[in-house]
């Protein structure tokens, strides 16, 4: 009787230290890591220089970059990426659930968590969910191809505020369960940063009146205007309402862009930091017949890589600052600065 009880006792003892990153006590030598979790804003989609797999072959079109923001940081020996283009709120959480080829980015994050000291985890989520951000996009350019039919600002508004209050519940769930994952790994939440940032506006209405559709933002001037002074802003306040009540630090990207968004400089795109209208044929190369359709264009109105090295500049600074909320804007040196 007695030695079971204590033979049990070991038993639960060794699956604690199994569940332990580290020794009650040890110096953790584990090299040091940031890792970012989320959708296409955040694998550096639209950045090119795609991690070998994840650019359409046998289905994986998460469109991981090495130019990423993650990659860009200077907080950790190691950065992992594990967002994936498309992702929404359920496929970051724990759920059981599959896209692209991939499970649950809030499961992966378990085991490196544990093979890595991890110190910041870095998520941007919320725009593949009820925003339907991307289909929102194609909703303003098939309203510019058809200039009699109506605005997509006029539906739009109408509906976004509701979309948001759907939103937001999904994203707390996904952030919790971000917790949970690190909690399984040993972490208390007082060990590490964990961030959530909002996303930056891909289109202005400050484009050539004539030319902009040509030159690859095919998209009315008012319903820029209604995205980028309205519909982002407002994307961003939901997600920082999500961040205050889940006690998580947040990073507003609204403004990142500001100035440099797809076509502001008119004819030619050198120093904007959004993706003008891109169609990329080699989409086929690695994807083959999956790429006809939606996948040819898929790294349209996103961040480059330019706009990723000053992303992660910005993440940097904030995390470094200590700050519990802050804004990415650019200051009179061009580059982005992480504004409390």
């Amino acid at each position: 009787m007695a030695w079971s009880r204590v033979l049990g006792a070991v038993a639960l003892v060794g699956a604690s230290l199994v569940a332990l990153p580290v020794s009650a006590g040890a110096v953790d030598t584990r090299p040091t890591a940031v890792v970012s979790l989320g959708d296409s804003a955040m694998s550096g989609e639209g950045a090119g220089s795609y991690e070998p797999g994840t650019e359409g072959e046998n289905g994986n079109w998460c469109h991981r970059s090495t130019r990423s923001m993650i990659h860009q940081t200077r907080l950790a020996e190691h950065t992992v990426n594990l967002a994936c283009s498309g992702a929404d709120s359920a496929n970051v959480s724990l759920a059981d659930t599959t896209h692209y080829t991939e499970g649950s980015q809030a499961k992966r994050l378990v085991d490196v968590a544990r093979r890595y000291r991890v110190t910041t985890v870095l998520v941007q989520v919320g725009a593949n969910d009820d925003p339907r951000f991307a289909d929102t996009v194609v909703d303003c350019v098939a309203a510019w191809v058809n200039p009699f039919g109506p605005a997509c600002r006029s539906k739009l508004a109408t509906e976004w505020p509701a979309r948001l209050a759907a939103m937001a519940p999904k994203v707390e769930t996904a952030l919790r369960d971000v917790r949970s994952a690190m909690g399984q790994a040993g972490y208390a939440p007082a060990s590490y940063s964990l961030v959530l940032t909002s996303y930056a506006s891909p289109v202005t209405e400050k484009m050539d009146k004539l030319l902009h559709g040509p030159q690859g933002c095919p998209v009315r001037l008012p319903d820029a205007e209604y995205g980028r002074t309205v519909a982002v802003p407002q994307l961003s306040e939901a997600l920082r309402g999500v961040a205050a009540r889940t006690g998580v630090k947040f990073l507003d990207f609204s403004r990142a862009t500001e100035g440099r968004e797809a076509c502001a400089k008119g004819g030619n795109p050198a120093g904007e930091w959004q993706r003008r209208l891109t169609v990329d044929p080699y989409a086929l190369v690695h994807g083959g017949l999956d790429a006809i359709g939606i996948h040819l264009a898929q790294q349209s109105f996103h961040p480059n890589a330019e706009a990723h090295a000053q992303l992660g500049r910005c993440v940097t600074e904030f995390v470094r600052g200590g700050a519990d909320t802050a804004r990415c804007l650019a200051g009179p040196d061009g580059e982005l600065h992480a504004v409390a």
